[in-house]
């Protein structure tokens, strides 16, 4: 098991214990700091719970004021975490209406499905902002969630590509590489502002996955535009589709696969 993986688990073993602890994990030195009060034979227990052989190295008292402050500094990092959460929504909510619509007049499947893409985003990114704050065991349930709804998405791209193959289209390259380029510097953006946080908790590791894949799209969109203008046929704007298609499928399957 991962080292990510593993906190999450400890962190998910003791949430539930009263009063409140806060965790925090040193994962290169595969340390972990457990404030409490007053309940460490049962922190003991759980942790031993886990066989990762865990043991106590130090325990020592500490000014009540501090441990209010520890506290204090995890309800902050959910408050950073919910500001990140509403860019990433406003940005593929707002990239979602533009793809798609562009789509649309550029008869472009490869930017239709690129809008799904976003679409699919925009709404795993409003579950994360709701299971922010809540337990790890509510952010698992909601990145599985997420990865539920990719899969369906990815299912509606991919029967497009195909819709389009047998009815035909006649897809506009200027229009697919410029705003192709526009997602992907949106996209880019995205991954920037959830780069320090994607290994806190699930929700966010899921945000992490639908932000990459998406630059990886976004990058094949251009591409696509570029073969269609050189060669005049529509065939690179169905196989973009296609491989976004399968993308997404293949992010969704990852998602459904996070553990605790």
């Amino acid at each position: 098991m991962d080292c990510p993986s593993e906190e999450r688990m400890i962190r998910m073993v003791l949430e539930d214990i009263k009063p409140k602890v806060t965790v925090k994990c040193d994962i290169p030195n595969r340390s972990v700091s457990i404030y409490h009060q007053n309940n460490l034979e049962l922190i003991t227990r759980k942790m031993e719970s886990l066989n990762y052989g865990a043991y106590v190295v130090n325990t020592e008292t500490i000014d009540p004021k501090a441990l209010t402050s520890i506290h204090e500094q995890n309800e902050e990092l959910d408050i950073r975490q919910a500001g990140i959460l509403k860019w990433l929504l406003m940005i593929n909510g707002l990239m979602f209406i533009v793809e798609m619509t562009i789509g649309w007049i550029a008869q472009s499947a490869g930017l239709i499905a690129d809008s799904l893409d976003m679409f699919a985003d925009a709404m795993v990114y409003g579950l994360a902002l709701y299971a922010v704050g809540h337990t790890v065991k509510k952010k698992l349930k909601v990145a599985h969630l997420s990865g539920w709804l990719q899969l369906l998405l990815a299912l509606g791209a991919l029967f497009e590509v195909f819709r389009r193959y047998w009815f035909g289209s006649d897809p506009t390259s200027d229009l697919m590489m410029l705003i192709g380029l526009l997602a992907l510097i949106a996209n880019v953006t995205c991954l920037w502002l959830i780069f320090g946080h994607r290994e806190q908790g699930a929700h966010m590791k899921a945000s992490w996955i639908f932000s990459a894949n998406d630059v990886i799209a976004n990058t094949g969109v251009i591409l696509a535009g570029g073969l269609v203008a050189w060669t005049g046929s529509r065939y690179p704007d169905l196989v973009i589709g296609l491989i976004i298609g399968l993308v997404v499928l293949f992010g969704a399957t990852r998602i459904l696969k996070l553990k605790a």
